[in-house]
């Protein structure tokens, strides 16, 4: 009985992948884009040859990763893809981790500092033509808010993706915002000492310094030691 339950259970699991993956191939396969409808529930049953229950689990699945959108009493749309799937996997493997080696904590500031560092000529050659007056507001309200011994999580996040919206890559934009958020939820418990707001300024400054200088290697460097303070919190 265990083996022809684990053998019904692997049939239904390849059944909703088949699924998932004619669905996708669907709406690939026809150019569709966020917002599209998408055939009725008896259209699809005729089109992918599979019945009721297995297609409404597939499109849960697919409705949980944003493929599809389900619009109770309109019908279903094609999905806006976003990463929230991607930065609930996140959040939980760092609550995780806290709890451990914090592995992953470090994984996520090593992604998101490749990032960053590896867009650092295209970012000095964007500000060397555009000027980065809006930067030097971001900073002035750092240096305010450090004055007064206050922390500037909305202003971190804003500099950093004042840095990179111009470079007009909506993607880079998610992750950063994923990694980043990610990062906040546990930044408050994480082990030694926290870096104090004049560090977190100072660090921004010299970003806006080194980005004023047109070297793209300097500004990498910034960057690389701008991360190198927050590291150290993990390596006490």
């Amino acid at each position: 009985m265990t083996t022809g339950g684990l053998s019904r259970a692997r049939g239904a699991a390849d059944n909703q992948s088949f699924i998932r993956d004619r669905m996708k191939s669907f709406i690939l396969e026809r150019g569709l884009k966020a917002g599209d409808p998408l055939p009725n529930e008896q259209e699809l049953m005729a089109q992918l040859g599979v019945g009721r229950h297995p297609l409404r689990e597939a499109m849960k699945a697919l409705q949980a990763v944003g493929i599809i959108e389900i619009r109770h009493g309109h019908g279903t749309y094609v999905g806006a893809v976003t990463l929230g799937a991607l930065e609930d996997g996140l959040a939980f493997r760092m609550s995780q981790s806290m709890a451990g080696d914090l592995r992953d904590v470090q994984n996520v500031l090593e992604v998101r500092q490749a990032i960053e560092v590896g867009l650092a000529e295209d970012v000095v050659a964007h500000f060397g033509t555009h000027g980065s007056e809006s930067l030097d507001e971001i900073v002035e309200r750092m240096e305010a808010k450090a004055a007064a011994g206050e922390y500037f999580p909305d202003e971190d996040w804003a500099f950093h993706r004042a840095l990179y919206e111009p470079l007009g890559n909506a993607l880079v934009i998610d992750l950063l915002s994923v990694f980043w958020r990610t990062f906040a939820d546990v930044d408050s418990r994480l082990p030694g000492a926290r870096y104090t707001p004049a560090d977190a300024v100072g660090w921004h400054r010299d970003l806006l310094d080194t980005l004023r200088t047109g070297d793209p290697e300097a500004f990498a460097r910034s960057m690389k030691s701008h991360f190198h303070g927050i590291h150290t919190r993990l390596e006490d």
